[in-house]
Order: structure tokens, then sequence, then C-alpha cells
């Protein structure tokens, strides 16, 4: 074999897996605003964080739980945004205006909805939900303090529900039309003034009152206000440029054809967010009966996993949006292909490189928190975990958003929603209830069953049936 073939050989193989300028500054185009976005929202949650574990480990544990269970409510509204996105972008992609305009109006119903019933559904049901996560080993003491804590930081956090609602439908139809950049300066304002009012309410600066964790809650619902205010603001404002809005409230009409494509194409999406995050928090719970001691480890080491896996879970946003774009503009199965198989490359970089880094920091990000050594040291070692796996995680998502381009949400949901809870699930429930594991093995048995979302997301991409345009 002669060094030129060899050399030809090695080319053309980066060559499949790597872009050429021009592909990676459309990606970054894209890409960029929402991992600064995201990256910002995820740091500021960081240092909000931080500021309740300074308060101690007992507020610190309700705010956790509650915030655990808000994230169900917060994927349902994403998912619900995201079925009728797929049709947004394609629609976009085609230049349809009315078309986009009917995908928003979808959106701001079903987001309506469902802050309302979310919200009730919290309300009548706060207490008992969060006592689920307080029953592992521990002083009784602070299974009741945590659980007071949390209410109050709950009761404050319902008014948020509406507004982060609302503002979802704005921000993921101008996401799916390429402006990715007005939603993530929205985002800046309100992580900002979430920062500063959680500074001034949490202790008491500036003559304000010292709230405590109920601060942090005012804090956060006065920014979603803030972040909606903006964006519909912005949208209305320059209605040329957004011309999806022009009459998008003169009446709430959707065609039946379409209402009905997007519900069978959208509503797996949104029933999977749904099922795939209380899955996450069904899981959490197992984690919990390890001791009481394991709620707070794993607030610490959730927080430094949101910030970390920031790039990846963007990347994964950019991936369904390019995708989606490619389709709906009738771009050839080769092309389409090979710009995913190099957006997966990136992505799945990205979460090697940041897994590391958060590896490499696993010792040093607990003792930044107000609280006992046995914490700090199982935080440790989750993070530690957690950054093994993290590649894996980044390849998962980038296939999810892949499959949900093309509008295979029945995939999806089979992919996500039903992997957790046929396998995770049990496996997590089985492993805490039957056995005598201590989390750090239980943790680490639950998350290498990734390992075999992967090998199924790897044949679902090959089997290429996401390949289609859905807006002829």
């Amino acid at each position: 074999m002669t060094l030129p073939y060899i050399l030809f050989s090695e080319v053309f193989m980066l060559n499949r897996y790597i872009g050429d300028r021009a592909f990676y500054r459309r990606v970054l185009g894209i890409a960029v605003p929402i991992i600064v976005q995201n990256g910002i929202t995820n740091f500021v949650s960081l240092l909000d964080n931080i500021m309740v574990g300074q308060v101690g480990t007992i507020p610190m544990s309700g705010v956790s739980i509650v915030n655990g269970l808000i994230f169900v409510f917060n994927l349902c509204i994403f998912g619900a945004s995201s079925g009728a996105g797929i049709f947004t972008a394609q629609f976009h992609g085609s230049q349809d205006t009315e078309g986009v305009r009917y995908t928003f109006r979808f959106k701001f119903l079903i987001c309506l909805a469902l802050a309302l019933l979310g919200s009730a559904v919290f309300a009548l049901k706060g207490s008992t939900l969060i006592g689920l996560y307080l029953t592992g080993d521990g002083d009784a003491a602070t299974a009741a303090g945590a659980l007071e804590y949390g209410l109050k930081y709950l009761a404050i956090m319902l008014w948020g529900f509406l507004p982060f609602a609302i503002a979802n439908a704005y921000a993921s139809t101008l996401k799916e039309c390429g402006n990715t950049f007005l939603p993530m300066l929205a985002g800046i304002a309100a992580v900002v003034v979430n920062l500063c009012l959680n500074y001034v309410l949490i202790f008491g600066h500036f003559g304000a009152p010292k709230m405590g964790v109920e601060g942090a809650a005012l804090a956060t619902v006065i920014s979603r206000y803030v972040e909606l205010a903006i964006l519909a603001g912005w949208v209305h404002i320059n209605h040329k440029r957004n011309p999806f809005i022009v009459g998008a409230y003169r009446s709430m009409y959707l065609p039946g054809k379409l209402l009905k494509t997007i519900t069978v194409k959208g509503m797996p999406l949104l029933i999977n967010e749904a099922l795939w995050s209380s899955g996450m928090a069904f899981m959490n719970q197992c984690y919990s009966t390890c001791g009481l001691d394991v709620v707070p480890a794993m607030n610490i080491s959730s927080t430094l996993f949101n910030l970390a896996s920031v790039v990846f879970l963007s990347l994964g946003n950019a991936v369904g949006i390019i995708m989606g774009q490619m389709l709906g503009a009738g771009r050839t199965e080769p092309e389409v292909r090979d710009s995913n198989r190099k957006l997966l490359t990136l992505s799945v970089s990205s979460g090697a490189f940041f897994g590391l880094l958060m590896a490499c920091i696993s010792g040093l990000f607990p003792q930044i928190y107000n609280t006992t050594d046995a914490v700090r040291h199982l935080a440790t070692c989750l993070i530690c975990i957690n950054a093994v796996f993290m590649p894996f995680d980044a390849y998962v998502n980038a296939t999810y958003f892949t499959l949900r381009s093309g509008g295979q949400t029945f995939v999806t949901f089979l992919f996500d929603s039903c992997f957790t809870w046929v396998v995770c699930v049990p496996v997590a429930y089985c492993l805490s209830r039957f056995t005598d594991l201590s989390i750090v093995p239980l943790f680490s048995i639950c998350l290498s069953t990734y390992l075999i979302k992967c090998a199924i997301g790897a044949f679902l991409l090959k089997q290429g049936k996401w390949i289609q345009n859905l807006t002829v």
C-alpha cells in the first residue's frame, strides 16, 4: 500500500467526519447564541445554587427537590413547543409565513393550557411530591425542615409558570426561523436580573428584607416576566422582520388538517418530554432512598453537570434546526447524511472535552458549598461518574434531535422516554429497593444503560427513515 494512497485514505476519512470552514461557520452561527444563552443561564443558576447553598444544607435540599419537580413542567413546555417546532423550521425553510403563524398559534395555546394545568397540580400536590424525596436514612428534623423550605420556595415559583410558558412559544419560534440572537439577549437579561435580585433578596442587601429561599424564588419569577417582555415586545415592534406575528392573535384559527398533523407528529414529543422528565424525577427519588445526604450531593453534581453540558446540549438544538431546514429545502439524502455525521462528531467531541474538564475540578467544586464533608465527598464521586458518561450523553442528545427533525416523533418517543421507563427506571427501582448498594455503584450502573441507548440510536440513524420533507 503506497504512501499517497494511505494519505488519501486518511484525508478522506477526516473529511467524512470534519467539515470545512463554511460548514462550521453555519453551525456556530446557529449554535453560539444558544450556547451563550444557555451558558449564562446555567452559570447564573450555578451562582444561584451556591447562594442558596450558603444558607445551609437543609434549605438547599428543599430547593433542589422543588427545582427537580419543576424540571418536569419545564420539559413539558419544551416538548409542546418542539412538536410544532418541527413544522416551524420546515415551513421557514420553504418560506411559508402562514404555516409559521399557525404553528406559533398552536404553541401559544398548548403552552397556556400546560401552564394552568401545571400550576394546579403543584398547588394541590406539592407537599406530597416533595415528601417522596425525604424518605432516606437521616434525621427526621432535617427532612421536616427541607419540606418546609421546599413548600415556601414552590409557593412563589408557581407565579412564574405562565410567563415561562408564553416566552418559550416566542423564543422557540424565533430560533426555528434562524433568529437565535434575540432569545439569547432576552435570556441574558433575565439571568442578570435573576442574579442581581438573588444577591439582594436572599441575603437582604441594600435595605431589602433577608428572604432566603423565598427571595431566590421571587428573583426567578421576576426574571421570567422580564424575559417575556423582551421577547414579545421585540417581535411585535419588529413585525416586518417577524411576519408570522402579523394577525397571529386576530383569531386562534388553525386549519384542521394541519392541526391533526401537528397533533399526530407533535403530541409524542410532549408525551415524551413528560415521561422522560418524570422518569428522571423517579430515578432521583430512587437515589434519595440511599440517604438524606444524597439529595444535596446530587444537587451539587447536577449543577456542575448542567453547566458543563451546555455546549453539547446547544449543539443538539443546532442539529435539529439545521437538519429541519435542510429537509424542508429538499436537500438530497447524501448531503443530509454527510452534514449529520459531522454534527454528531462535533457534539461527541464537545462532550468528551467538557467531561474531562468536569473531572479535573470534581474535587474543588463541592468545596464552594456550605455543607458537610460527607456531602462534599459524595458530590465529588457523582461528578466523576457524570464526567465519564458525558460523551455518550452527547451522542444520544444529537441523535434525538436528528430523528426529531424528520418528524420521527413516535420513534423518538420509543427511543427516549420508553427506554427510560422500560430500562432505566426498573434498574434504578430494583437496585434501590432490593439491594444494599450505596449511591455510587447504583448511580454508575444506571448511567451505564445509556450505552445500550447509543447502539439503538446508531441503528436508527443508519436506517434513514428520518430523512423526509414534511412540508410537501
